[in-house]
């Protein structure tokens, strides 16, 4: 049997706009359809934010949230991961409101504050189903992504210590990992860390094979064999990167939050139509994709039995 791999499948996101792609979920239905399909298909982990219903505009409501996560959970047995990170255009206490209300057994952490544009998103479209959809992406340009030291470990002290999430921590430049390895060395995070290296946005580290080489190797110098790591590619590297990271002995994660497309200039009818793929590729290989039940022993979860819906 092959190495276990973890596929993570991220299927909306706050980033893509309902113009960018008609595959993209963004009802409640459509976000539980979209989850319990890619977890059918070989996804271990399903990372969500949510939508308003009406206009697809990102939505911190727990309410939103609390329309999907019931029916995953009864439909699939894959961890639900639940972003803290939102959007930009939220406060702190707005993107924690979902993850206080469930309490998952893994939530997303940003490790650092950073510049997330995805303005450029706006170049590529002469018109747009809603007026919120340029407007949001301009933001991009005049707001940071905040997340300071004590918005860090206000984070894991609410989440993970006090209601035993564990977190998938996105690290989007090599000072995000400097961060957690120095958490790690005051004993404010514990083994195995998950570590996400996103890589591809702009502001953040480029999606480049050095890069990610780069990466790994500080990793491997700062946390050592205390943590498992995934990659996340955004954009037409995801694919690519996620093959290279799971050769380099790591994880994988696709979905529509962080590429609308299967190949070059052909949007994805599905996240499960992802999944399907990097299975393939893992297959290829000779990886296996992790079961979620494999996934919580790799990464210590609390189990699905101890959430808050």
């Amino acid at each position: 049997m092959g190495r276990k791999v973890i596929i993570t499948c991220a299927v909306t996101g706050s980033i893509h706009t309902p113009t960018m792609s008609p595959y993209l979920p963004l009802t409640a239905q459509e976000i539980a359809e979209a989850s319990i399909a890619a977890a059918d298909a070989g996804a271990a982990i399903i990372h969500l934010h949510a939508r308003h219903p009406e206009s697809g505009f990102p939505s911190a409501d727990p309410a939103h949230f609390m329309a999907f996560l019931p029916e995953i959970k009864a439909r699939c047995d894959a961890v639900l991961n639940i972003s803290t990170g939102g959007s930009s255009v939220m406060s702190l206490d707005q993107r924690l409101a979902p993850a206080r209300a469930a309490r998952p057994e893994m939530c997303s952490l940003n490790m650092g504050s950073m510049n997330f544009g995805i303005f450029p998103l706006q170049d590529r479209y002469d018109e747009w189903k809603h007026e919120w959809e340029p407007k949001l992406l301009d933001g991009s340009r005049h707001v940071i992504f905040k997340n300071t030291f004590n918005d860090i470990e206000l984070i894991v002290k609410d989440l993970g210590d006090n209601n035993g999430a564990r977190f998938e921590f996105e690290c989007y430049d090599m000072g995000h990992i400097e961060t957690l390895a120095w958490y790690l060395s005051q004993g404010q995070v514990r083994p195995p860390l998950y570590v996400q290296f996103v890589l591809g946005v702009l502001g953040g580290i480029g999606a480049a094979p050095e890069n990610l080489m780069a990466m790994k190797a500080r990793a491997d110098q700062l946390l050592g064999d205390a943590y498992e790591f995934s990659v996340l590619g955004a954009g037409a590297m995801q694919m690519r990167l996620a093959s290279m990271g799971a050769i380099l002995g790591g994880h994988v994660r696709v979905g529509l939050e962080d590429c609308l497309t299967i190949a070059p200039g052909k949007l994805a009818r599905s996240n499960a139509e992802q999944v399907e793929k990097i299975v393939r590729i893992l297959g290829e290989l000779g990886f296996e994709p992790a079961t979620a039940s494999e996934a919580r022993q790799m990464l210590a979860l609390k189990g699905s039995g101890s959430v808050g819906f």
